[in-house]
């Protein structure tokens, strides 16, 4: 993987590549969100942390329909940037729940090849945005193919 230091990021720049490229997030609830969906540095596109809120802004009852809209979330976000989950290396779960770690485990792996699954921490949390069950957010290879 490809750190920009200044040096690189000058010949990004030069070479007509921004050195730094954003990904706006979608207002959330009619807000502008305060983040970026993603950000792309070099080869690496450093994905926000996503959670299992749906097109009408609400979260879906219970870890199964939430893992399932969070992972869709962080599927649109990759789409939006030319990649997919296959480019997915890294990979970060917050659990309002430990309890829940099997259940998401279940729903996360099938957006994954099993020779592509990434590397993954799962960590439990004491709240998430808007009351969510999981938060997770990922890293992806972003370079040439």
């Amino acid at each position: 993987m490809m750190t920009v230091t200044a040096a690189a990021a000058f010949f990004l720049v030069a070479a007509g590549q921004p050195a730094v490229e954003y990904l706006p997030a979608p207002a959330i609830n009619n807000t502008p969100a305060p983040f970026s969906s993603a950000v792309r540095v070099g080869d690496t596109l450093y994905l926000a942390g996503a959670i299992g809120i749906g097109a009408d802004g609400k979260l879906p009852e219970g870890i199964e329909a939430q893992s399932k809209q969070t992972m869709d979330n962080i599927g649109a976000v990759l789409k939006r940037a030319g990649l997919g989950f296959d480019d997915v290396y890294k990979c970060t779960a917050f659990l309002a729940d430990m309890k829940d770690w099997p259940a998401f485990n279940g729903v996360y792996v099938t957006y994954f090849k099993p020779d592509r699954r990434p590397s993954r921490s799962a960590l439990g949390v004491n709240g998430l945005a808007l009351g969510a069950l999981l938060e997770v957010e990922c890293q992806a290879y972003a370079g040439k193919k």
